[in-house]
C-alpha cells in the first residue's frame, strides 16, 4: 500500500508494478497534486491515467479494488480510508509517500511487516522500518535503516537560476479557481488563478509543469503551481529523475527486507 499518489508515490508504484508487485495507492477524494501529468493521483479526477505505459484506475470500494488487483493489469487508486485497506487486505508492505515535508509523521511501524517512509520526519527503526532519502545530492534514494533523512530545507534545485521563484503558493485558505492546465505557456506576472479574492501570479516565464486542479480546496501556504522556465513540454509529463531515483531506493529497501 502506498499512501499518496503524487509524482514521487507514482514513481514508486510504477517501479514496483513493473517488478511484479501489486501496489495499491490510497488517495484523497480531492488531491491538491500539482504535477498531474506525472501522477497517478490524476485518476481521481479522470477515472484512469497512464504513466509511461502503466495505467491506474480510480476505485471507491474494496470490491472494486480487489477486482482490479485480481486482473493485474492496472494500479488501483483507492479513494477511502487507509484503515479499510489495512484491515481488509493486510498489505505486507506500506510506503508513506505523502511527502509532508515539515510535518512530523505519526508512527506507522506496526501497520505492516515492512514500513517505508519517504523523506524527513520519519525515524528508521522507531516510527518506520526504513527511511529513504529524498533530498537532492549524493545520498538521494539512499536506504536508511537507522536514524532519519536530511531535514527539509525548503530550497528547491535551481533551474536556469530560478529556485523558489518557480513555485506559487496559496496566499490564503480557500477554493482554488483557475482556467489554466499543465502544459500552458505563461509569462512572468500572469495570473495563474485565485484563492477566494486573492490572485496567484507566475513569478517567472515558462511552461506550467504543475498546477492544482480547478475547484480544489487548499490551505494557506500550499504549493499550487509550478512554472518551468525551460518552457519544454518534455519536462511536464512522465517520471522525473528525482522520483525515479527515490523509487529505486524503495525497491532496494524492499528487496533487502525480503532477503533478510
Amino acid at each position: 500500500m502506498i499512501k499518496g499518489g503524487g509524482d514521487v508515490g507514482s514513481a514508486v508504484a510504477h517501479l514496483l508494478f513493473t517488478n511484479g508487485y501489486q501496489p495499491v495507492i490510497v488517495e484523497s477524494p480531492n488531491p491538491a497534486t500539482t504535477r498531474r501529468n506525472m501522477s497517478f493521483a490524476t485518476a481521481v479526477f479522470e477515472g484512469t491515467i497512464e504513466l509511461e505505459g502503466v495505467q491506474a484506475e480510480r476505485v471507491e470500494t474494496i470490491d472494486a479494488l480487489t477486482n482490479v488487483l485480481e486482473q493485474g493489469e492496472r494500479i488501483p487508486v483507492y479513494i477511502g480510508p487507509t484503515e479499510t485497506v489495512l484491515t481488509t487486505l493486510a498489505p505486507n508492505i506500506l510506503i508513506d509517500a505523502r511527502m509532508r515535508k515539515r510535518d512530523i509523521p505519526e508512527s506507522q511501524i506496526d501497520q505492516a511487516a515492512v514500513v517505508v517512509g519517504l523523506g524527513p520526519g520519519f525515524r528508521a527503526g522507531e516510527t518506520v522500518h526504513v527511511v529513504i532519502e529524498t533530498s537532492r545530492g549524493p545520498n538521494l534514494g539512499k536506504v536508511i535503516t537507522s536514524g532519519s533523512a536530511e531535514a527539509y530545507t525548503g530550497q528547491p534545485i535551481a533551474i536556469q537560476g530560478y529556485g523558489r521563484e518557480r513555485y506559487s503558493y496559496a496566499p490564503i485558505s480557500g477554493t482554488f479557481r483557475t482556467t489554466l492546465d499543465v502544459g500552458a505557456q505563461v509569462e512572468a506576472g500572469a495570473v495563474l488563478g485565485r484563492v477566494g479574492e486573492a490572485e496567484v501570479y507566475a513569478k517567472v516565464s515558462g511552461i506550467i509543469r504543475g498546477i492544482t486542479k480547478d475547484g480544489i480546496v487548499v490551505t494557506q501556504g500550499t504549493k499550487i503551481a509550478e512554472v518551468d522556465p525551460r518552457g519544454q513540454e518534455e519536462f511536464v509529463s512522465g517520471i522525473a529523475e528525482r522520483p525515479r531515483t527515490i523509487a529505486q531506493g524503495v525497491l532496494e529497501a524492499i528487496r533487502e527486507k525480503d532477503e533478510s
